[in-house]
C-alpha cells in the first residue's frame, strides 16, 4: 500500500480509505476492518450522523487495541432532533464544542486526528465554525479539521479563511465536476483531498448499469466497458480507483466496504497502480466532462 501526507498535516494516510458508513454488523464489521488494516489502510471515516452515533461507537470498540496504527477522521454539523426523526444543520461553534466530546467517548480516544464540517453553506457563520476548529485544535482535541463538500463557493470560501487540511468529495469517472476547478485549487493551496464515490455506487465495478447523476444508463455502461477493457489482470474497482488516484490533488480515495469481496476487490491494486497517459485519455474520452450547475 502507498501512502502520502494529507495536505499541510503530517498525517501519513493510505492511498485508499475505509469508508465505515455502510458497515453492517459488529463481528462482521471488525473482520473487514482488520483485515483492512492488515491489508494496509490506515485510514478510517465516520461521522456522528451514521446510525445516530452507533456507527461512531462501533468503530471506536473495533480500533480501540490498534489506536496507535490508524488514522480516524469523523464529522460534525447535522445534529439530530431530540425525537429521532431526522436532523438539523448545525455549524455554531457551541454545538461543535459540545459534538466533539460525545464523538470523542463514542470513539473511545483522546484526540480526533481528522475533524470535518459535514456540509456547509455560504449561509453559515463561517468565521465562528473555523474559531470552533482552531479552539479544539489548540486545545488538543483534534489534531487537523477539515470539510466534506462539493459545493465550489463553499470550498473557496474555506480555502481562503481557514487552515483545512483536506475536503472530502465525491470524484470519479462518472462525475468529473471537481476537474473543472476545485482540484486545481486545492492542489495548488496544499489542501489534500479525500475522494469519495470513486467507484460511482459500484456501476463502475460490475453493477448493471443505470442512470448516475446527468449520465443516462448508456453513458453508464459505455464507462464501465471502458475501465473493463483496461482491467487486464486487475479489477473494474482497481482501474476505477486507480483514475481518481492519478490526479494529484487526490490524497486517498475513499471507499465504502460491506463485504470481504468488496475488500478483496479495492486492495487488488493496493493503491499502487498507475494509468498511463494513453490510459487516462481513453478514459476521458469516454464521457464528456460535466459540471457544477449549483453554488458556484
Amino acid at each position: 500500500m502507498n501512502y502520502s501526507k494529507l495536505g499541510a498535516s503530517d498525517l501519513r494516510i493510505s492511498r485508499i480509505g475505509f469508508g465505515c458508513m455502510s458497515l453492517g454488523e459488529e463481528r462482521e464489521a471488525s473482520r473487514l476492518i482488520h483485515r483492512a488494516i492488515e491489508g494496509g489502510i490506515n485510514f478510517f471515516d465516520t461521522a456522528d450522523l451514521y446510525d445516530k452515533g452507533l456507527n461512531e461507537e462501533m468503530v471506536g470498540r473495533i480500533l480501540r487495541d490498534r489506536r496507535t496504527e490508524v488514522v480516524i477522521a469523523t464529522k460534525v454539523g447535522n445534529q439530530w432532533r431530540e425525537d429521532g426523526n431526522g436532523w438539523d444543520w448545525n455549524p455554531r461553534k457551541e454545538y461543535i464544542l459540545k459534538a466533539v466530546e460525545e464523538s470523542l467517548r463514542r470513539l473511545q480516544t483522546d484526540r480526533i486526528d481528522l475533524y470535518q464540517l459535514h456540509g456547509g453553506t455560504l449561509e453559515d457563520p463561517i468565521d465562528e465554525t473555523i474559531e470552533a476548529f482552531e479552539l479544539l485544535q489548540q486545545q488538543g482535541k483534534i489534531r487537523y479539521y477539515g470539510i466534506s463538500s462539493i459545493r465550489p463557493n463553499v470550498i473557496r470560501e474555506y480555502v481562503r479563511r481557514s487552515k483545512i487540511v483536506s475536503v472530502m468529495m465525491q470524484y470519479s469517472l462518472l462525475d468529473r465536476r471537481p476537474e473543472e476547478e476545485c482540484l486545481d485549487l486545492l492542489r495548488e493551496s496544499g489542501i489534500g483531498v479525500l475522494a469519495r464515490g470513486a467507484l460511482g455506487k459500484g456501476l463502475l465495478a460490475g453493477k448493471g448499469a443505470t442512470s448516475y447523476l446527468d449520465r443516462n444508463a448508456g453513458e453508464v455502461e459505455r464507462a464501465a466497458k471502458a475501465v473493463g477493457v483496461l482491467a487486464g489482470g486487475t479489477t473494474k474497482a482497481d482501474i476505477a480507483l486507480r483514475y481518481v488516484l492519478e490526479n494529484p490533488a487526490v490524497t486517498s480515495a475513499i471507499v465504502g466496504v460491506r463485504t470481504e469481496s468488496q475488500l478483496k476487490e479495492i486492495l487488488s491494486g493496493n493503491g499502487e497502480g498507475r494509468l498511463g497517459k494513453e490510459e487516462m485519455e481513453e478514459l476521458r474520452l469516454t464521457l464528456s466532462p460535466n459540471r457544477y450547475e449549483a453554488h458556484r
